[in-house]
């Protein structure tokens, strides 16, 4: 995958570059560090300008986390709120517990979104959430772009200082997400423990 990425961007420019990181957000398997990196030496070698390359690689992002949001968005918190109203004495979920969630969302969710574009995985999918609570669309933009551009210019910057040597970026961006995994994965098996003691507990009364 790592070389047709990086024949495309040869290949298509700016718009490649583009093109991919908006990929890379609807199917999080395409890595934005080889993207970003590659586009970084790309300044060094081809037409390309760090600006161009920063810009082009936001705007795909931010193209990519709009769609998340409208799939979202489909759903709706309206149809989630009858998943848990037929389903939730199986799944042990009550509407008390998905107010909570949604309230906790709606408080600290800007903030979320903006941390979340630091990690793996998570920078592309939390803007399912964002959209089934409808987030305010204006403050979303803001949060994602935000977040978004420094993890590009970052990603970039080292790729364009390292040049020849982007591949290097790659491999400890991939030393990241495999820590990153591990520290999410630690953190469904406390909330899987959380949620069995209190059923637990709830079976109990």
């Amino acid at each position: 995958m790592e070389q047709w990425i990086t024949h495309f961007m040869e290949q298509y420019g700016y718009w490649g570059i583009a093109f991919l990181i908006f990929l890379e957000n609807i199917f999080p398997p395409i890595p934005s560090e080889v993207i970003l990196t590659f586009g970084g030496f790309m300044t060094t070698q081809a037409n390309l300008g760090f600006v161009g390359v920063a810009l082009t690689s936001t705007v795909g992002s931010v193209v990519g986390a709009i769609a998340l949001y409208g799939i979202g968005a489909w759903i709706g918190e309206r149809n989630l709120y009858k998943i848990v109203a037929r389903y939730g004495k199986v799944i042990r979920v009550k509407e008390s517990d998905l107010d909570k969630t949604i309230q906790w969302f709606e408080q600290y969710g800007y903030w979320t979104i903006f941390f979340c574009r630091f990690v793996p995985l998570l920078r592309s999918l939390i803007s399912i959430p964002a959209g089934l609570t409808r987030m305010n669309m204006p403050l979303f933009l803001l949060f994602t772009t935000i977040g978004t551009l420094i993890w590009n210019v970052v990603l970039i910057y080292l790729g364009q200082t390292v040049g020849s040597n982007w591949k290097a970026i790659v491999h400890y961006m991939d030393i990241y997400s495999k820590i990153i995994y591990i520290v999410l994965i630690i953190l469904i098996i406390f909330i899987i423990w959380k949620w069995v003691k209190r059923q637990r507990k709830y079976k109990k009364k």
